[in-house]
């Protein structure tokens, strides 16, 4: 099947060979049940429900957007909502009219499906949805990592270790717990509660950090995209909603002795961003809004990915000179110069330009603030048994010492993760970090 023109028209069958055209985003409403998203954002509909033409046109998925798909191996049989099966009547138009169940085999109402393998995303709507909304399995699964994933003990591990604040990533649907909108599963709120609680004992302070925006402020699972798609910088809905989000949090928090600062989203990417003007108008509203609780909380801004160092400098004297940070994020991966470089090169680099930028950045309006970093870094061309543990002993203590200088300090990505480098737990325990003062 082949969306004519990306979306905004019928669909066809009449490719041979499968691009953007032919390749949908499937998005799980129930077991069995679909909605299709076509290359232009818009979906397959089938009008009245089915018994006439399938187009490509609608803007939203309601109910002529959801399909029952009955499968055998790789070949499927597509229902509408009336029940009736797509057929491809000719090469030139799909229709949703056949009343009778189809064959199995090669006929015009079997389509053949392949999965495409490179577009991988494992972000918490795709955990949540796995089993289908609202699945016990999906509870399960969720409520046992939140039970033991992270427990006071790991407060006072790294109160033990000299770490005096943590920055602590939520998703959008916290606001809405214990009931939060589907798939997603309820609890999250009393993690974050154990948090204030854990680290008011432990005396570490937390940042509360909007990770996921809704509708997506990047194309990366790190936001809980559904299908890679970032739709926050273009539809104001999810821009107010998220204020309302920021609204809850500093409702909630802003006279909790453990509350350091709230930070008003994370890393929005340019690519995906039709104006900055979307961006600064957000963190300006944001920034009322937490002062309409607390004068005192800090309130952070975090860069846009793909600005220059200029351009971060910049936004930083957005806000009010008045316990507003700048939360910046210096990684040396992600882009593949970092790989051609030797372990000195790459740690020249956070000697040079990363430390410019903090300088600069401490002179603005705003704190500076490295809010993530990590221990992992690429280089030598993928030279066998580079980098070794000395060199990321280096590469950790070069970013210590520059992000050290920050006027707001720094906070490394992440406490715990299943890869090595990324975890300071890890690191800090294998002595590829350098040695904290021990409380």
């Amino acid at each position: 099947m082949s969306a004519e023109n990306g979306g905004g028209s019928v669909v066809s069958c009449n490719r041979s060979v499968a691009s953007t055209w032919e390749t949908f985003k499937v998005w799980r409403v129930s077991p069995g049940t679909y909605q299709l998203r076509v290359d232009n954002n818009k979906f397959m509909n089938a009008p009245n429900n089915g018994g006439g033409i399938v187009q490509a046109t609608a803007t939203l998925a309601r109910g002529w957007e959801i399909f029952t798909f009955t499968r055998q191996g790789n070949m499927v049989h597509i229902q509408a909502g009336n029940g009736d099966y797509f057929q491809a009547v000719n090469k030139n138009q799909v229709t949703a009219d056949l009343v009778t169940p189809p064959p199995w085999g090669n006929n015009a109402a079997t389509f053949t499906i392949e999965i495409d393998e490179s577009v991988s995303l494992h972000g918490e709507y795709q955990l949540a949805n796995a089993w289908g909304a609202g699945a016990p399995q999906a509870k399960t699964v969720v409520k046992n990592h939140r039970d033991n994933f992270i427990q006071e003990s790991d407060f006072e591990w790294l109160s033990n270790n000299g770490i005096n604040a943590v920055r602590i990533p939520v998703g959008w649907w916290i606001a809405y717990d214990p009931n939060p909108p589907a798939p997603y599963v309820g609890g999250s709120l009393q993690c974050l509660d154990n948090a204030f609680k854990w680290g008011k004992t432990h005396n570490i302070k937390i940042i509360v950090d909007l990770h996921a925006a809704p509708g997506g402020q990047s194309t990366f699972e790190i936001c809980s995209t559904r299908d890679g798609v970032a739709e926050w910088a273009t539809n104001k809905t999810y821009r107010d909603q998220s204020i309302e989000v920021i609204d809850f949090l500093a409702q909630r928090y802003a006279k909790n002795p453990a509350l350091l600062g709230i930070e008003l989203l994370n890393e929005p990417f340019e690519n995906v961003i039709p104006d900055i003007s979307v961006v600064n108008d957000y963190y300006t509203t944001g920034y009322k809004t937490v002062r309409k609780y607390s004068k005192t909380t800090y309130v952070i801004m975090s860069q846009v990915i793909g600005h220059s160092d200029d351009e971060i400098v910049n936004m930083a004297n957005l806000l009010p000179d008045d316990n507003v940070v700048m939360d910046y994020h210096p990684y040396n991966s992600f882009v593949p110069i970092y790989s051609t470089l030797s372990v000195e090169q790459n740690i020249a680099i956070v000697y040079n330009q990363r430390r410019d930028l903090i300088r600069r950045l401490n002179e603005s309006n705003a704190y500076a603030f490295v809010g993530e970093w990590t221990d992992y870094f690429e280089c030598c061309n993928g030279a066998p048994g580079k980098p070794n543990k000395q060199d990321y002993l280096k590469f950790a203590t070069a970013q210590e010492n520059v992000f050290g200088h920050a006027t707001f300090g720094w906070a490394f990505w992440s406490y715990r993760n299943a890869v090595d480098r990324w975890s300071y737990e890890t690191s800090a325990t294998q002595g590829y970090m350098p040695r904290r003062p021990v409380n």
